[in-house]
């Protein structure tokens, strides 16, 4: 694949604590040089890019960020609050402890509600593969698919390790048909992003892409 095209998957990404204005600017002027799919940010900025970039590129933005485990009437208010705020897309993260629990009902209302606060736009149900055992993300496919989610996503890039070429394999063969997989986190190369593709990953969470595309010192750092 060409480079330019493999950037039309990315979901140009940067969501550290110290996330200045500057930076986020940054991003989204990349984003829109580069053409990505969006660019994912932090809630407060939302408001800010939106104006910013007037429509040019889809603004995404993350829920429960990074633990998930605020409560679903938290999640939900996150939610409406960023799409009034002009997000196009949102990146939720899952009650991983309610998943050990077994509260499957609970997770697959929760993802239902934040997915109808959406209002018709993209939710994408971060699971967070490096802490599931392989029973549990096969659980977390069938309980995306069920809630009616559009994609099911690999990782926050906050935890102890991001996508794997293994869970992404996994996700594709068990969501349903209607479900797109996101791999993020540790996406390093291009090798590695056209590789996810080939897998199945329809959306790739990284900002990598972009600083070896600028010939960036610091290519190799980063979600």
């Amino acid at each position: 694949m060409e480079k330019k095209e493999i950037l039309k998957y990315v979901d140009h990404t940067l969501l550290t604590q110290g996330a200045t204005w500057e930076e986020i600017r940054q991003i989204l002027d990349d984003a829109m040089k580069y053409e990505t799919a969006s660019a994912c940010i932090p809630a407060s900025y939302v408001k800010q890019a939106a104006d910013y970039v007037e429509g040019k590129l889809p603004i995404c933005t993350v829920i429960g960020f990074p633990n998930g485990y605020s409560t679903t009437a938290v999640k939900v208010f996150e939610t409406k609050d960023a799409i009034a705020n002009g997000a196009s897309e949102i990146d939720m993260v899952i009650n991983i402890g309610w998943l050990k629990d077994k509260k499957y009902e609970a997770l697959e209302d929760e993802i239902r509600q934040i997915h109808e606060a959406c209002g018709g736009r993209i939710l994408k149900v971060i699971i967070e593969t490096c802490l599931l055992t392989e029973d549990e993300k096969i659980k977390m496919c069938e309980i995306v698919t069920k809630a009616g989610a559009e994609y099911i996503k690999t990782s926050t890039g906050f935890s102890t390790a991001g996508a794997t070429f293994a869970d992404v394999e996994l996700m594709r063969t068990h969501v349903g048909s209607d479900v797109k997989v996101k791999a993020a986190g540790g996406i390093s190369s291009f090798d590695d992003a056209e590789e996810f593709i080939r897998l199945g990953a329809e959306r790739l969470g990284t900002s990598r892409l972009v600083k070896i595309m600028k010939n960036s010192p610091d290519a190799g750092a980063g979600y």
